[in-house]
């Protein structure tokens, strides 16, 4: 479905000088400094994948979706979607795809939700029936009856995201650009969004690409990550192979009987970490022991702590994809 082969953007800087001497001076003669926002990268996409994309703020997340979608037209490399060059036939790329963008809006304002609905029926020349049998199925999954007579002005943020994502999908793209589309939106709202990705990835075999830094939604939708920074794609592969390949910290919280006064087991001395409950607190009886599991095993910390202190109950955690990623960007791969 996409092809990315060696992809650059370039962008030439004016380098001025501060003050009226330096704007008077960049009139007549200016200098440049060149910017690389995306240094050669390769990957495909197949369809009906959901792939998260993420990566620091600058990291050239943005200037890679704007390529893909042929607003921006790349400085080398090669770039195909759905057979399509993007920024050569900018037209048929548009009618294939669909896009939310942050909080920027393809409804208009102050027109009622279900009237920017039947503008886009006619800009992508949706037949009548297939439009109303996709709109029913919008308005069961996400809930979209009470809104569609409502201007878009009047929608909160979390009715809006899903007004919009509606939009996005409503001419059944066989492409779909995803930027922060749960950012500022309640758990619930959020639940909501990301079981309709999901449907409609199951139903229409609808590519999803999303970019976020809600690693939630990475968890939930994505079964492979893409990982870029600086311009450079730092790892390209499956929720699973990355975090059995980084996650090797895991921590193991234990309830105990009663408040008691824990140190780590001789046994287990520099290769567990020990975090107790603030006293007086809620949690003052819980004692969390991290470790790195290619050192010991967690059957071993259980056993010792167990050996030791009176444990009423215990969780063991997996390592958060967070702290995976943040190890990716200070480690590299």
């Amino acid at each position: 479905m996409i092809e990315v082969r060696e992809l650059r953007k370039e962008y030439q800087i004016v380098k001025r000088k501060p003050g009226l001497r330096g704007a008077v001076q960049a009139l007549f003669k200016r200098e440049y400094t060149v910017k690389e926002a995306v240094k050669g990268i390769s990957f495909d996409i197949q369809r009906g994948e959901i792939v998260g994309y993420i990566g620091a703020n600058g990291a050239g997340k943005s200037t890679t979706i704007k390529m893909l979608t042929g607003i921006l037209t790349p400085s080398a490399g090669v770039v195909k979607v759905n057979g399509i060059v993007p920024y050569q036939d900018r037209q048929r790329n548009a009618q294939q795809i669909g896009a939310v963008f942050g909080q920027r809006t393809q409804l208009l304002w102050d027109i009622p939700v279900r009237e920017s609905y039947d503008l886009l029926k006619h800009i992508y020349q949706v037949p009548e029936d297939e439009f109303q049998a996709t709109l029913q199925l919008f308005v069961d999954v996400l809930d979209l009856g009470p809104l569609l007579s409502l201007p878009v002005r009047q929608l909160s943020l979390g009715q809006k995201m899903r007004c919009e994502l509606a939009a996005a999908f409503l001419h059944k793209p066989a492409i779909v650009y995803l930027d922060e589309p749960t950012i500022g939106l309640d758990v619930a709202v959020k639940v909501k969004i990301r079981q309709f990705i999901k449907e409609m990835n199951k139903r229409q075999q609808t590519t999803v690409i999303l970019t976020t830094h809600d690693m939630g939604d990475i968890e939930e939708l994505c079964q492979r990550i893409i990982i870029i920074d600086e311009g450079q794609v730092l790892y390209d592969g499956g929720l699973d192979a990355i975090k059995e390949r980084f996650g090797h910290t895991r921590v193991v919280h234990f309830e105990l009987e009663a408040r008691t006064e824990v140190e780590v087991p001789a046994a287990l001395a520099g290769r567990v970490q020990l975090q107790q409950g603030e006293a007086g607190g809620e949690q003052e009886t819980t004692v969390s022991a991290s470790f790195n599991a290619s050192q010991v095993s967690a059957a071993e910390v259980i056993a010792k702590m167990i050996e030791h202190y009176p444990v009423r109950d215990l969780t063991i955690a997996d390592p958060k994809i967070e702290s995976i990623v943040q190890e990716i960007y200070e480690r590299g791969v």
